[in-house]
């Protein structure tokens, strides 16, 4: 991928930094200066001396979907660059669920832009399975000739577990164009053990980062897995995964798989760093999680603070709130806490599918004839559980909210000729008003909660009427956030999506006990998740992986 062009991006003169180093390699910190000259370092010396801030590897997001924070590649990197990082490993799945080849290659124009070093892995599972219908496909033909091109680092995460396990055709091409062409093979295996684990492992996959126990991150890693500890908007695992850091550190690597931009704006990959250094990890073996391994792993043109390195690296103040001063990328200075960079609009071409017309409250209508199953939502998790409750027999239930019963509802936005799904969901604590929004992986089709059908149909159709976005209705009252780049990124600043963030999150006072609604929300139609979630023909079992029908989804 070339180097991002501009002004801003001008080739520096040779010349010198100094420092206290962090030597991930030695497991030393040791007072000296950096020589760079034609983008790399010539030269690292130690001078004996003591300084007032470090200079230090530049940190790495292992796992990551830039289009999951709604903001393009390059305000993604401009947001970013601000907490250290000088590179990611972004799986572009999202855009390729909308828009199929096109949509990744528009993910690396904008990466070519941008002011980190944005590396993608080709999607492989586009759509997610066979159950799903998205607006893209990705077939083995588009990843062979993907991996032949030498414009990837990876094979991104194989979500559809029962077609490697079943060897299906389809999959068992793409990975062996990932294997002729020496790309590793990142997985999605939540919750799996025991036999299935060991054949999916052996089909290849070298990674995991749905890991939600310790006990099941240990397996995978004697298994030859190595374990990403993710730290998301939704999905929190270090708490329950970080002891794994002291006893195989060369085999773990940190990501954040999918942030909103309210978090991206606080931190990165630097507050898993904090966080780890604040419960006595060991500072090298933490830095390696966060730089060197998925350096190694994907092979990127990453520098790690070595003579002959790309001069890729961060300076920090101290090591304990690590307060980024400067970010260094190919011997130029792209970010500067003094004069941070300024937002750069991109004029979204014309570039969506979504075809999908205005509903009404009566096609939401669902009966109840006494007994409801329904999701239960597990706060600061993807998976959910199968609940079952018992409720007053109704020719249409909205919602119980003596029980925290809501009704959800899925509907497809590449198409007019299906239905809505409606299904039921508790633990989300809404109380009042509805909220929908076409981010919805993987297919990103259109998914809403409410407390009532009215307003459940004037969320989803404001998000219909701007085709793609993320609202709120509650009675006369509607708040939107529009998402004109193929209905799951905006043309706006990461401090202004944030702001409509926070403020479309702003539910509390309605009720709900997520932290992460909207988050929340885009991850009940992922059917590979467990356990129970809604998709194309309503209610999906994950351990039995199908849909269930209306007689025993009831």
């Amino acid at each position: 991928m070339a180097r991002p062009a501009g002004p801003q991006f001008r080739t520096a003169m040779k010349q010198t930094l100094s420092g206290n180093i962090i030597d991930i390699h030695a497991r030393r910190i040791y007072g000296g200066t950096v020589t760079i000259d034609d983008g790399r370092i010539v030269a690292v010396e130690e001078d004996g001396r003591t300084y007032d801030r470090y200079l230090a590897p530049g940190l790495v997001d292992a796992h990551v979907h830039i289009e999951s924070s709604m903001l393009t590649p390059e305000e993604f990197a401009r947001t970013v660059i601000a907490h250290g990082t000088v590179a990611v490993v972004s799986d572009p799945h999202e855009i390729a669920n909308v828009m199929g080849p096109e949509g990744i290659a528009f993910m690396e124009a904008h990466a070519r832009r941008a002011a980190i070093k944005i590396r993608y892995t080709i999607p492989s599972c586009v759509p997610a399975t066979a159950f799903d219908r998205s607006g893209g496909r990705i077939t083995a033909d588009d990843v062979e000739r993907m991996t032949a091109s030498g414009r990837f680092v990876g094979l991104s995460e194989v979500m559809d577990m029962p077609a490697v396990l079943g060897r299906e055709p389809e999959m068992m091409r793409k990975l062996d164009a990932a294997r002729r062409h020496g790309l590793p093979v990142d997985g999605h295996a939540p919750g799996a053990t025991g036999e299935p684990l060991r054949q999916y492992i052996a089909a290849g996959i070298t990674t995991d980062h749905e890991a939600f126990t310790l006990a099941e991150a240990r397996e995978k890693l004697a298994l030859g897995m190595k374990i990403l500890i993710r730290e998301g908007s939704a999905a929190r695992n270090y708490a329950a995964l970080h002891p794994v850091l002291d006893t195989q550190p060369d085999r773990v690597m940190f990501c954040m798989d999918d942030a909103h931009p309210h978090d991206l704006l606080t931190g990165h990959i630097d507050k898993l760093v904090r966080r780890a250094l604040a419960d006595g990890h060991d500072l090298f073996d933490v830095w390696r999680a966060a730089s060197l391994n998925p350096v190694l792993h994907y092979g990127l043109p990453v520098g790690l603070l070595r003579p002959g390195d790309p001069a890729d690296f961060c300076i920090l103040d101290n090591l304990t709130d690590l307060h980024t001063l400067e970010v260094w990328i190919d011997g130029e200075r792209r970010y500067d806490a003094a004069n941070p960079p300024a937002f750069r609009p991109v004029v979204p071409e014309p570039f969506n599918r979504f075809v999908r017309q205005p509903i009404r409250p009566a096609d939401l209508r669902k009966a109840c004839r006494g007994r409801v199953r329904c999701i239960g939502v597990l706060p600061g998790e993807l998976v959910t559980q199968d609940r079952t409750l018992a409720v007053a027999p109704t020719d249409n239930l909205e919602a119980d909210l003596s029980q925290d019963l809501l009704k959800i509802v899925y509907l497809n936005r590449y198409t007019n000729d299906t239905p809505p799904q409606v299904a039921y969901l508790t633990g989300f604590g809404l109380r009042r008003g509805a909220l929908a929004a076409s981010v919805s992986h993987d297919s990103h089709n259109i998914i809403a909660i409410g407390s009532n059908d009215r307003d459940l149909a004037r969320a989803i159709n404001t998000v219909i009427e701007h085709r793609g976005g993320l609202s709120f209705a509650e009675g006369d009252r509607t708040v939107l956030q529009p998402l004109p780049i193929a209905g799951i990124m905006a043309d706006c600043s990461a401090e202004e999506i944030a702001t409509a963030w926070l403020r479309l999150s702003a539910l509390r006072e309605r009720g709900c006990r997520i932290d992460s609604p909207f988050m929340t929300l885009s991850f009940i139609a992922l059917i590979v998740i467990p356990e129970l979630k809604l998709g194309e023909q309503g209610l999906f079992q994950f351990s039995r992986f199908r849909f269930l029908d209306e007689e025993t989804a009831s």
